[in-house]
């Protein structure tokens, strides 16, 4: 961008100015393909940010096709969704204002794809018949278990497959992904687990929602409030994609919590790695997620049954196989990436010879 949204703009309106930024800085770049002669059949783009409000002027005869990650609507259900931060009257307006350059975006394309059901239920009525539900997938042929897998901590001890062992992941630790509620949920599982280890993955940034007060970070926050044993509970960071891996084939509870909100790919990959699931009973996880099939439902908002059933899974490590090979099963059947690939290629009327290059090079 060539400049940084005005501190004097209102700001309901700041995330479009931010938005016509991004398009102008994208459809600069664009206009100088078309300039040298280049004209694309197919764009695909995620709109979130404004980057493709001016394509249509650099290649109106390009098929536009979105990316519909989340639409944030007045109403959206995950705004107000927890009673512990709540939403003012200015934010609610300012989430209003938000809508429009997804509008834009919506009236914009020729057609679009959400990733799953529940997002796309997320969209104005008056633009479903334009969204196709199609995830990208994750990598299934990379994940799966492995009994004799070991994962090494930064202190140099060695944990193996079969132990009790406790996995919680998310880009960053934040209560968007319920990591509030988790640490909440440590104490009691500690106490009643002498032997148990807790493996924390994510970053201390924000990804969706704010920073906390006066902490600089979630982590921090919720380390001041619950009392844990730092020879117990390890914060991993972000991990290499191998060792993440690793990490999922030595769980034997992997606890998943989120908003009403986008389904992350560290639930998938849980389950293609035939994690013992205790995830949150909200919307996008029940779409995935069938209660005793592949995995458990447990109240976001109760710390309680979030410890009890994760101790419950510990002391069951034999009557969870089935319930782990089902979880397994449910994301290969589903969400394999090579296939998604191909879907995705047949969706953007792309032929078979450039699946077959897509898939080779992948």
């Amino acid at each position: 961008m060539h400049r940084t949204p005005s501190p004097h703009t209102h700001h309901y309106c700041t995330t479009f100015e931010s938005a016509v930024l991004h398009g102008q800085a994208v459809f600069r770049v664009l206009s100088q393909l078309a300039r040298a002669g280049y004209r694309p059949d197919v764009v695909l783009a995620h709109p979130g940010w404004g980057e493709t409000l001016y394509l249509k002027q650099a290649f109106p005869n390009a098929r536009l096709l979105h990316l519909c990650e989340w639409y944030y609507g007045h109403n959206a259900p995950d705004i107000g969704f927890d009673p512990e931060f709540p939403v003012s009257l200015d934010d609610r307006l300012r989430s209003t204002s938000r809508q429009a350059h997804h509008l834009m975006a919506l009236d914009m394309c020729d057609v679009a794809v959400a990733p799953t059901e529940w997002q796309k239920s997320q969209f104005p009525a008056a633009y479903q018949s334009k969204i196709q539900v199609l995830h990208e997938g994750v990598p299934t042929r990379e994940l799966g278990p492995d009994s004799n897998a070991s994962f090494t901590l930064p202190n140099g001890r060695t944990l193996c497959a079969g132990q009790a062992i406790v996995t919680y992941v998310a880009r960053n630790l934040e209560p968007y992904r319920g990591f509030h509620v988790f640490m909440r949920s440590l104490p009691a599982i500690l106490a009643a687990h002498p032997q148990c280890q807790v493996l924390v993955v994510g970053g201390d940034d924000v990804s969706y929602g704010r920073p906390p007060t006066p902490a600089g970070n979630w982590r921090d926050a919720l380390l001041a409030e619950v009392p844990i044993d730092p020879e117990r509970v390890h914060f991993l960071g972000k991990l290499p994609y191998g060792q993440y891996r690793r990490l999922l084939q030595v769980s034997a509870a992997h606890v998943y919590l989120t908003y009403p909100f986008v389904l992350s790919w560290s639930l998938l990959e849980a389950l293609a790695s035939g994690c013992a699931v205790v995830a949150s009973d909200t919307a996008p996880v029940r779409e995935v997620i069938r209660h005793g099939h592949n995995g458990l439902l447990v109240d976001f908002f109760s710390p309680s049954h979030i410890s009890q059933t994760v101790l419950q899974v510990l002391a069951a490590t034999d009557q969870m196989r089935p319930m782990r090979q089902a979880a397994m099963v449910s994301v290969r059947d589903t969400y394999e990436q090579t296939a998604a690939t191909q879907r995705y290629l047949a969706w953007m009327g792309i032929g078979d010879q450039a699946a077959a290059t897509a898939t080779l090079v992948e």
